[in-house]
């Protein structure tokens, strides 16, 4: 699910990169009990006046250690295990989240203000090795430009995509570089089943779907409802997410009645996003307290502008540009995460032999 935020003013950053490791701060930060260090993946982000009140009442100084995209930074935090490089992981979502369960990656900590997080949210709620943070959903962005102008209604569900009307339409991300691409796989999985996602894709193929290495490439090039792309491409439907409108009105004067882009709200699957205690912190005093506040009220309503996805808090306060140019999905699509630990390399190795060839 890199730039500095999902999503930030221009952009939705979710493609799985080879970025190196990037560090504010050294490794190993988390050995002074004065600090303590946050591993991510590319895509968090907090308002500086928001850590700094943080830092001010707790007394500790957060480093942050940024290592890629979400896959990148979760393969980093297994493979360091036991002597991680920080004291607090935050980003493994329900994709990723039994493998780094069944590493034993993270040691259990109940975080205060866990009521406040629904049950659903709750993936590991028996023994709270990871607290679920932030949720959004991973669908299909149409051009409402496009569609206007050719008279035509956008598509709304995943049988939609493979109609007639929609062929050449339609760019998705490689499902084995990217986390969107993935998603909108497993989103297909879950909607018909180990039986009947192949099929569908051998349609979708059949109907000219476009596939491109990461979000990047696919919202920025190939599709020409981005703003930051300046119309240059030509597929008015695109893998994105459900929070992609706001961002596209974000700024505008005068707001506009609605974002230039929608949502197909019927392709939609659902990620959850997680932050734990790494087994083995330095630093564990200080990584209980970061968890605390990535859970706090005051970090939650920072969530949506800056890394555009919901806040896991229920009672944490929403920003009208999210609410009314955001699309709100009541049904997404989902899957056990053991489910998918079990079957996405199976799942992508099918994929690509169906697709890419």
């Amino acid at each position: 699910m890199s730039t500095t935020s999902r999503i930030t003013a221009t952009a939705v950053a979710a493609a799985v990169g080879m970025t190196a490791l990037a560090a504010c701060g050294t490794p190993g930060g988390g050995a002074d009990a004065k600090t303590v260090t946050l591993v991510s993946h590319d895509s968090f982000n907090v308002s500086q006046s928001v850590l700094a009140a943080f830092e001010k009442e707790s007394g500790y100084k957060v480093k942050i250690l940024k290592g890629g995209d979400a896959g990148k930074a979760v393969n980093q935090a297994i493979l360091s295990k036991g002597n991680p490089q920080g004291d607090v992981f935050f980003g493994i979502d329900n994709t990723l989240l039994s493998r780094g369960l069944s590493e034993g990656v993270f040691s259990p900590y109940e975080a205060k203000g866990l009521a406040n997080v629904p049950a659903g949210l709750q993936l590991d709620k028996g023994e709270h090795r990871v607290t679920p943070l932030d949720y959004g959903d991973i669908c299909v962005n149409y051009d409402r430009g496009y569609f206007a102008r050719h008279k035509t209604a956008p598509p709304k569900t995943f049988d939609d995509l493979l109609k007639p009307r929609y062929k050449g339409l339609l760019v998705t991300e490689n499902s084995a570089t990217s986390s969107p691409g993935l998603a909108f796989q497993l989103g297909t999985i879950a909607k018909y089943g180990q039986d009947g996602w192949q099929d569908y894709w051998k349609k979708l193929k059949a109907n000219g779907v476009e596939v491109v290495d990461g979000w990047e490439q696919a919202y920025y090039e190939r599709f020409s409802g981005s703003a930051a792309g300046n119309g240059k491409g030509d597929k008015p439907l695109v893998v994105s997410y459900a929070s992609s409108p706001p961002v596209e009105v974000l700024g505008k004067k005068p707001a506009p009645k609605e974002a230039p882009t929608g949502v197909a709200t019927g392709t939609c699957f659902r990620q959850i996003e997680f932050g734990g205690l790494l087994k083995g912190a330095k630093n564990e005093k200080g990584g209980k307290a970061l968890l605390d506040f990535l859970v706090s009220k005051e970090f939650q309503e920072d969530v949506p502008l800056k890394m555009f996805v919901n806040p896991a808090r229920t009672d944490a306060k929403v920003p009208e540009l999210f609410t009314k140019y955001g699309a709100t999905i009541d049904k997404p699509t989902t899957l056990p995460p053991e489910t998918i630990t079990k079957n996405r390399e199976q799942w992508i190795k099918q994929w690509s032999s169906l697709v890419l060839k």
